[in-house]
């Protein structure tokens, strides 16, 4: 265990370095900000005055090297525009993300194992393959333009639900079902693939034979086996599922972390861009971390010690 933690602490501490540094490079490559923030008429002594500033005007190195020292200290700098702390407004942004991006991903995995278990019970190839067929169907639409049909169905037409905005528990419906719906179809083949595998094991005939039930060899025998390999997707899924919202929080107009990163891209706010792809970073790590130690739980074959 001490080895498996001083590894992952490692891997950690090389990740957050890797990402501050390519966070650093890549705000600075959206432009100058001092343009943006001054009137056309400005004259070029009030850009350089400005720079001076902002501290713009010392080289990248000197920069670079003044960030990571921040950096390490948790000071991720001031928002530009604003003037709070980037890392500030970010954390209160977070919540909003991760509350969607949590119940989605509860809701789409809950759904293909519910799905998975019904084919399997069905022992019908031919129901198993329209469940994946409807699955897929519904992932080839893109989650953008699925979330506008929604929109236009239950905002516009019905007027049963609020199409923009995270004004109530109503209004959490469409972006969770335009998310958690796309996702169905990834678990759903994983899990498909993982019951067929097992259909022929010797636990599985063991169990038959021994007169177990056939709802009893699903849910305690091939489920937890189907599990296994699902776990290690689905976590790398729901990392990629907190930093990737951006369109569907723009779609419905949702105060997350996606959309403050977008609008510190566009005004140039290089604390803000940079304190965004931190903290989803150590998301993605930590959601990674706590993936490892659930599959090693489940798995007894793995050894926290590699």
């Amino acid at each position: 265990m001490g080895r498996f933690i001083l590894s992952r602490a490692v891997r950690t501490a090389l990740t957050v370095f890797a990402v501050l540094s390519l966070a650093f490079v890549l705000a600075r490559l959206t432009g100058d900000p001092v343009r943006l923030m001054l009137p056309q008429e400005a004259t070029q002594a009030d850009v350089d005055a400005m720079r001076t500033t902002l501290g713009l005007d010392r080289p990248l190195a000197d920069q670079y090297v003044s960030f990571l020292a921040r950096a390490v200290q948790g000071d991720l700098g001031d928002s530009i525009r604003q003037g709070v702390s980037a890392t500030d407004l970010v954390l209160e942004r977070l919540p909003a993300t991760l509350e969607l991006a949590l119940s989605s991903f509860a809701i789409g995995l809950l759904l293909a194992i519910i799905i998975a278990v019904l084919g399997e019970l069905s022992r019908s190839d031919t129901v198993r393959a329209a469940m994946l067929w409807v699955a897929t169907t519904r992932q080839a639409i893109p989650p953008y333009l699925f979330g506008i049909l929604l929109i236009l169905v239950f905002s516009i037409w019905l007027g049963a639900l609020p199409a923009i905005g995270r004004t109530s528990y109503a209004s959490y419906v469409l972006p969770i079902a335009t998310i958690a719906s796309f996702e169905v179809a990834l678990y759903l083949r994983l899990l498909n693939q993982a019951f067929a595998e097992s259909r022929h094991q010797d636990f599985v005939r063991t169990a038959l034979a021994k007169g177990a039930s056939r709802s009893r060899v699903v849910l305690r025998h091939q489920l937890p086996n189907a599990l296994l390999p699902l776990i290690t997707v689905a976590g790398i899924n729901l990392g990629v599922l907190v930093g990737g919202l951006v369109i569907i929080e723009t779609v419905f107009n949702w105060p997350g972390l996606g959309r403050l990163i977008v609008q510190g891209v566009e005004q140039r706010d290089y604390p803000i861009v940079q304190a965004g792809v931190v903290v989803i970073a150590i998301v993605f790590v930590a959601i990674n971390l706590i993936v490892d130690m659930l599959y090693a739980a489940m798995d007894p074959r793995v050894r926290l010690a590699r």
